[in-house]
């Protein structure tokens, strides 16, 4: 783990909500441009490291960093604008509106943007996730898949270094899952690092370098992802050590 060179890090993080410890003394370190899957049972603690990342959560202990400063103490608004965007596990759009009002409510709050520096942006991101087509349809009348592409064609909209994806494969076939892989490839082209929460794992596969595995609020193993997935902690992690 390089935490001289990464581009986001996470240094002794702890969570705690009263007495309950959700996240204890947790290293992360994400290098430009890299693609970092986390894996893990129910409950490791996986979408809570991604709060604390985007700065949904403050952590109760240590230090979060972003291109070597401390941003422990920003809110998810003020990181965003730094450059670290999210999706949600369960698509949020902003309803009532269309999907390009989606995008350019985004790039304006999210990404500091006029409505002219935006336009462009939207329209891009909007071309990058296959759904410019979609550009006037109200969000209400998305299928899950395309509600899946306005979260990160929205997260794209505000200029992110870094985009932290929460379970985006959730729900979908197998066919829609092929095309969010292509989608998030494409993604990776602009050098936009990534941090990928997924149940599934032979999706998470095909696009990730480095793999993270956490239980219980703990890292238990991290590396190239075939050998995280080989791994005996890992293994129990997922099995019970009854499987032996």
């Amino acid at each position: 783990m390089d935490f001289a060179g990464a581009l986001l890090s996470a240094a002794q993080v702890d969570l705690r909500f009263g007495a309950l410890v959700v996240l204890e003394k947790v290293d992360f370190a994400l290098a430009p441009g890299e693609a970092l899957g986390i894996v893990g049972p129910n409950g490791a603690g996986k979408t809570s490291l991604l709060n604390v990342l985007a700065g949904s959560y403050r952590a109760s202990a240590g230090t979060i960093r972003f291109r070597g400063k401390d941003v422990s103490a920003l809110s998810a608004a003020q990181r965003c604008r730094q450059g670290i965007a999210r999706s949600h596990q369960v698509p949020r759009p902003f309803t009532g509106m269309t999907v390009f009002e989606n995008l350019m409510t985004a790039a304006a709050h999210g990404g500091g943007l006029s409505g002219a520096g935006a336009y462009p942006r939207c329209i891009d991101a909007l071309e990058l996730c296959g759904m410019l087509a979609l550009a006037n349809r109200r969000t209400e009348a998305l299928g899950l898949l395309d509600r899946k592409r306005l979260e990160m064609a929205r997260a794209l909209a505000t200029g992110p270094a870094v985009l932290l994806l929460d379970e985006i494969g959730g729900g979908l076939t197998d066919a829609e899952a092929a095309q969010l892989v292509q989608t998030i490839r494409e993604i990776r082209r602009r050098d936009i690092a990534l941090v990928w929460i997924e149940h599934i794992v032979h999706v998470l596969l095909q696009v990730v370098d480095r793999l993270v595995c956490m239980d219980a609020g703990h890292v238990i193993a991290e590396g190239e992802p075939r050998q995280v997935l080989a791994d005996a902690k890992v293994i129990d992690a997922y099995l019970g050590s009854a499987h032996a």
